[in-house]
């Protein structure tokens, strides 16, 4: 069976798709697969190591942008259906996968083009703009929710759950020992998404004696924070080594099965991945690309795993977290509505459906 995966922009839409091809690897049939997106925020990157060759695919972001903006943004999205025409012909794919975001919309148009099957996963409640244009040329639409069946066409559209990768099939007891931390140690994750939110960073800076007074603060800044470095330097000694901040973790599955709190954005992965890991989040959801973060943290706090904090609001952040680090009740409570949300049979379910539709 061959391939294609098509996603890009942010780990949200990349990640499910290797975690669905994990899947079907592991279903014992020979799978080869080809990425397609474009490689200008570290797509390549996130693609390396999981035995896929990456095929740049030229894209461009269409909304909110300026007249002048959305044309060239049209050019390049003409010039990348152009080239995954191209290097799909040469791959000649049983199925393409497209997870998402406006990176997968050049690949996904050209393999309708070509005559393909199209399987289209939405990670989020609510579609964005590329996966609103790519259910009209979906062969079949999953979706990782049933709240998100009302947007999407009821006669192709199924609910799937959330591909999560293999690496947070581990207990808390497991993730603990590996990073090698205490088990009754307090830990605090901040992760604001492979991009850095930096409004969210300054405000735990802000906030870090207070935070490291009651738990070990395990920081992922995003790239380019060298404020982090200043931050803990200027703690007093006996608190720096509770502070760990990192642009990026490889271990970031481990890290939120192991924590006891997360502050984080909403993006597309927290549908998979905080139930996945049972973890209580304070979420802040972006304003950018439609809003749809807004949709995904109050699904989250609707089940109880976790509560909203608006952007306009950070400053409330800094009790928020030092009052749920001290609760551990209210804790244990939201780990435990957090793994009812969710669906770990996901990356196993994707995989049947577009080996269904492969051999259609």
């Amino acid at each position: 069976m061959r391939i294609a995966l098509a996603a890009g922009g942010t780990a949200g839409h990349i990640l499910p798709a290797l975690a669905t091809l994990g899947a079907l690897r592991a279903k014992g049939a020979p799978v080869e697969a080809r990425f397609f997106g474009p490689d200008n925020r570290g797509e390549r990157s996130l693609v390396q190591g999981h035995d896929v060759p990456f095929e740049a695919v030229p894209a461009a972001p269409l909304r909110g942008r300026s007249p002048l903006a959305i044309g060239r943004g049209l050019v390049c999205t003409g010039i990348g259906v152009g080239a995954a025409i191209s290097s799909l012909r040469r791959f000649r794919p049983n199925v393409m996968l497209s997870t998402g975001g406006y990176g997968s919309f050049p690949a996904s148009l050209a393999a309708r083009i070509l005559g393909l099957p199209l399987v289209v996963f939405l990670p989020d409640v609510k579609p964005g703009l590329a996966v609103r244009a790519e259910s009209y040329l979906a062969t079949l639409i999953a979706a990782a929710t049933d709240a998100a069946l009302p947007e999407l066409p009821a006669g192709k559209t199924v609910v799937s759950g959330y591909p999560v990768r293999n690496a947070f099939h581990t207990s808390r007891e497991e993730a603990r020992k590996s990073l090698g931390w205490a088990t009754d140690e307090r830990v605090l994750l901040v992760t604001a998404g492979t991009q850095g939110a930096q409004a969210i960073n300054r405000t735990i800076w802000k906030a870090l004696p207070q935070l490291c007074e009651i738990a070990r603060v395990v920081h992922v800044t995003g790239k380019g924070n060298e404020e982090a470095k200043t931050a803990r330097a200027s703690l007093p000694e006996t608190l720096r080594d509770q502070y760990e901040p990192t642009p990026f973790r490889e271990d970031l599955p481990a890290l939120m099965v192991a924590a006891d709190l997360a502050i984080m954005r909403a993006g597309a992965s927290t549908l998979g991945e905080i139930p996945a890991a049972g973890l209580p989040a304070l979420l802040i959801p972006g304003t950018f690309a439609g809003g749809h973060q807004r949709n995904n943290a109050w699904w989250l706090a609707g089940h109880g795993a976790a509560f909203v904090i608006e952007e306009t609001k950070l400053e409330t952040l800094k009790r928020h977290a030092i009052d749920l680090l001290h609760d551990d009740a209210q804790r244990g409570s939201m780990a435990k509505a957090a793994r009812s949300a969710g669906d770990t049979e996901g990356a196993e379910r994707l995989a049947t459906i577009l080996q269904e539709v492969a051999t259609k």
